[in-house]
């Protein structure tokens, strides 16, 4: 198994009102480093791509990654420089990795936008390194910038940062660090959804350590997403029995709905969607499962009275 671990610069418009349909970014740069299973770096590369959409950079992305117009002019379309990637990124199975998901999204939505093949028919398992350094060297949740990480362990800054070259440089150099000191985090992938699952078939189901995740194919709306039994059923990932609910879905903002169902051997179990929009319009739902303890399962209890309180006081009709 090789790591592709790879970043992207990319440039955008000044104006919403200039801004091109379905390109809301157009790469301008493509780095990456190859590495093997062991962690040793096999392969490098670095290609400007010559604009084709915005012929103006933005300010903020000048600014950032200190490049100018002229400069990408010396660039290869985004077409031949993007197959020259996938080339370069060999037969081998490998895994792409990237610093956060924005990287990878952008680069199919520009794949899509030139019409080339996409990646995959469906979502897509991804290491996901800003994350994986989360779980490895903090509490799992927060994130910060590659930056901030390199300094954490003391690494040495021999390149500038914000370009893409570099930055997938380091974010390989953390990668190596985590491959020696932490190889357990990395069963700990990530899934890539920008094509969500199309049929029952395909859907995602997969459990970590401490949660189950489920990724649905898509639905013509939520409501249509919360008629499907598999979509709001409570099951218990260790026993894989299907569990009462002590609290039905919930949700505070119309975005993320939560519920609490208990299991007799293994206790309460948080359930928790969250509402996704495809490329085509459609909704899909990413739904993880969690046992909690009881102080948690209070306190979610808590939650949902208090939603339901509001909603009482928003619906009860203005004095005269």
């Amino acid at each position: 198994m090789n790591y592709i671990v790879f970043d992207l610069e990319w440039n955008q418009s000044s104006s919403v009102e200039e801004e091109v349909s379905g390109l809301h970014f157009e790469i301008i740069e493509i780095g990456a480093i190859r590495l093997d299973s062991e962690g040793l770096m096999t392969g490098e590369f670095n290609e400007l791509i010559r604009p084709a959409v915005y012929h103006e950079m933005n300010q903020i992305t000048s600014r950032l990654i200190h490049l100018q117009m002229h400069e990408l002019e010396r660039g290869r379309p985004f077409l031949q420089v993007a197959e020259e990637f996938f080339r370069w990124c060999g037969r081998e199975e490998y895994l792409f990795c990237t610093w956060g998901a924005m990287d990878l999204i952008e680069l199919q939505r520009n794949m899509k936008y030139y019409q080339m093949e996409p990646l995959s028919k469906g979502p897509l398992v991804y290491l996901d390194v800003q994350k994986l350094f989360s779980i490895a060297f903090q509490d799992g949740k927060s994130r910060i910038s590659l930056e901030h990480a390199v300094e954490f362990l003391e690494m040495e800054k021999d390149i500038p940062f914000h370009r893409a070259f570099s930055d997938a440089y380091y974010t390989a150099k953390i990668l190596i660090v985590i491959i020696m000191k932490k190889p357990e985090v990395l069963k700990k992938v990530s899934f890539d959804v920008f094509h969500p699952p199309k049929d029952r078939k395909s859907e995602i189901k997969v459990q970590f350590d401490t949660y189950m995740k489920y990724i649905s194919r898509e639905f013509a709306d939520k409501t249509e997403a919360f008629t499907d039994r598999e979509v709001v059923s409570s099951k218990c990932y260790l026993c894989h029995r299907n569990l009462r609910k002590k609290i039905r879905w919930f949700t505070p903002n119309g975005r993320h709905y939560y519920c609490l169902a208990y299991c007799d051997k293994h206790g309460y179990l948080k359930g928790k969607i969250r509402i996704r929009k495809s490329e085509d319009g459609k909704t899909y739902i990413v739904k993880t499962t969690k046992l909690i303890s009881q102080e948690e399962a209070e306190l979610l209890k808590e939650r949902s009275q208090h939603v339901k309180e509001l909603r009482r006081r928003r619906d009860l009709p203005e004095e005269a």
